[in-house]
């Protein structure tokens, strides 16, 4: 039975160069896969589909080779990637999911996000991610000059990083509630997420019946490993992949 991928939170910059090789390192090893979910913050920052400098266009021509191979290629967007848009899905041959995807992989539906929208208890960032992801406020933000954008962006991360520094533990994980929430609308008992760089399968109780909650972890420039998930005939797991 063939294998379905599920990676999130590489957080690709040229200012990572281990973590790179390692992605790039990936995609070879993801030949011949069903499908590959990349489930938000690919990305460091993504300005725009039109930033296409030599970094991103080899990242983008990773991509297509693995789609192109015949490997169904998914995105979701992230906090840091939320300006994905058509040219980038069209340019790798891929399907941008919405915000909650319930998915069948190999006979079992699952919930699958970034995650970030689960972290509700963080009043600060949900107002901000309503923001962003308002359509005219993308749309204004995409008018502007590619410099103007990359500084904003720029400003943004270290804004996020002080804001951060500064926060309780739990306010920036999920909460149980919103979990709960999110899977009783999707009717289903299975969710996969990433975005708390917390990497865990978490068993719990739904209503009465089991339920799990498989996150994905960061890709760490300093280790070289990041915990993915897989798909396959003997069920969903997590796994270490080491670059």
């Amino acid at each position: 039975m063939p294998r379905t991928l599920f990676i999130s939170d590489l957080h690709l910059s040229p200012d990572l160069p281990r973590v790179t090789a390692g992605f790039f390192r990936y995609l070879e090893a993801a030949s011949g896969a069903a499908a590959l979910y990349v489930l938000g913050d690919l990305f460091e920052s993504w300005v725009g589909d039109d930033h296409r400098d030599d970094y991103n266009n080899a990242v983008i021509a990773a991509f297509r080779q693995l789609s192109d191979s015949g490997t169904a290629l998914f995105f979701a967007h992230g906090n840091r990637d939320f300006l994905l848009g058509a040219g980038f899905v069209e340019a790798t041959a891929a399907t941008l999911l919405p915000d909650n995807a319930v998915i069948d992989v190999n006979g079992q539906r699952l919930l699958v996000m970034h995650g970030d929208q689960l972290c509700t208890l963080d009043a600060k960032y949900m107002a901000f991610r309503a923001q962003s992801r308002d359509a005219a406020w993308q749309q204004d933000m995409l008018q502007k000059p590619l410099d103007q954008r990359l500084m904003i962006a720029s400003m943004l991360r270290m804004q996020s990083r002080a804001n951060n520094a500064n926060k309780a533990e739990n306010i920036m994980d999920v909460t149980p509630e919103a979990v709960h929430q999110a899977l009783r609308e999707a009717g289903v008992h299975t969710l996969l997420h990433g975005h708390t760089h917390r990497p865990q399968v978490h068993d719990f109780l739904l209503e009465g019946q089991p339920a799990q909650r498989f996150v994905l972890g960061d890709w760490r420039e300093e280790s070289g490993e990041a915990v993915t998930g897989v798909a396959d005939a003997q069920g969903l797991r997590l796994e270490t992949w080491r670059f």
